[in-house]
Parts: C-alpha cells; structure tokens; sequence
C-alpha cells in the first residue's frame, strides 16, 4: 500500500542525504520520481546535502497545488512513481493535505523530510500537520551532537554566534553559516534552555572570574 511517510530530526542529522538516497535507491531501479523541495540551502529547485550532494527539484511556491500539479504532469505523459518532499516543515498544511492525497488518491508513495520545531522549539505547521496525517513517522536514527557530545534535540537560530529567540518563523540560514551572520546551531535542551551555543560557552570558559578572590 502507499504511503505518507515523515522523516523527521534535527538540523545536521542527514535528512537531505537520506532523501537523496532513496532517490538514488529507486532510480537505479528504474523507477522515476518527482523531487519536491523549498528553500533549500543549494537555492531554488535544488535539494542538496551538506555531504556536497546537490539534484534538481521543484521548488514550491505559496500557493502551488501538489496535488494539482501531480495530476497536470501525468496527464501530460510524464511518470511519477514516488515523491520526494524535502524542506516539508516549509509546506503550508494545506499542501500536506495535498500529498496525503496524491497518496489516497493517486497511489504514488510520498516521502517527506523535515525538521519538526523552529529555533523557538515551536513546532511548524507544516510538521504538524504531518504528524498528524502521516502513515509512520520516521525519526532518524544519525543523531545530532550538541557542542557539549549531549544528543542534539533542539534546533537555534544564532547571530554572531549568540543565541536569538525572536523573530520570523522562517529564515534560511545552515549550520555552516559565518560567526557574523544568521546561522543556526543544534543544541541539547538544557543548553537550548539556557541559550548556550558553542559561542557563548568559549566566551564564559575565557571570561575572568567576576568576583576574583584574593589569597588569604
């Protein structure tokens, strides 16, 4: 049977490489599928892993109906025999409703590859949605290391290397950026917590004591 399947993790823990491997697995089969993909780090109409790995994609728009666009490709002749959603946490839930049917409906497999929160540990709509639609979630088993060697479980957006906790939900950045730009960084949730990135806590280890005592 088809199925919605959400693969899900942290920021840096494979979801693009894995995708890209399942593209690669089903194409040398002979299989053909369509790459969905939205604000990715590579551009547009790009899916890309931090591996150095980069295919073509469509990207998706606003107002782009999966669903609809699915139907237009077949019924001009062209094949899709599984999709492939990366950037999904980006999808509006009204396009996660449409992948769930071009699965009911259309019998075509739909994997879909996202982070499930943002850097306010609030969860997207577009993750929410398939969490609440999906056949299996799939959480991904490559774990995440916070700067401490903790599992990573938390997703923050930096700036100059400092944690921030305000600001629009969606802002492309990766964990590769510059200390001087809009990055992002995983941490463990006690740092996350504490909005501690590797950054802040080089800063504190170097710091003076604030209140120095004196030999007695």
């Amino acid at each position: 049977m088809p199925e919605l399947v959400f693969f899900s993790g942290t920021m840096d823990c494979g979801k693009s490489t894995l995708a890209l491997q399942i593209e690669h697995n089903r194409s040398a089969r002979g299989l053909v599928g369509m790459i969905l993909t939205r604000n990715d780090r590579a551009g547009e109409g790009k899916l890309s892993s931090r591996l150095g790995l980069v295919t073509d994609a469509v990207e998706v728009g606003d107002e782009m109906d999966l669903y609809g666009h699915l139907v237009d490709h077949l019924s001009h002749g062209g094949r899709a025999d599984y999709v492939i959603a990366d950037e999904a946490q980006f999808l509006a839930p009204e396009q996660i409703d449409q992948l769930a049917r071009v699965v009911d409906d259309l019998g075509i497999d739909v994997y879909a590859f996202g982070i499930t929160t943002d850097f306010r540990s609030k969860l997207f709509p577009g993750s929410q949605r398939l969490v609440e639609l999906a056949d299996r979630v799939e959480v991904l088993q490559v774990e995440a290391l916070c700067w401490c060697g903790a599992r990573a479980t938390h997703n923050a957006r930096t700036v100059g290397g400092v944690m921030v906790v305000e600001g629009a939900q969606v802002v492309v950045g990766d964990v590769t950026d510059s200390a001087d730009e809009v990055g992002y960084e995983v941490l463990c949730r006690r740092h996350h917590r504490r909005r501690m990135t590797a950054a802040t806590a080089r800063a504190a280890a170097l710091s003076p004591d604030v209140l120095p005592v004196s030999p007695s």
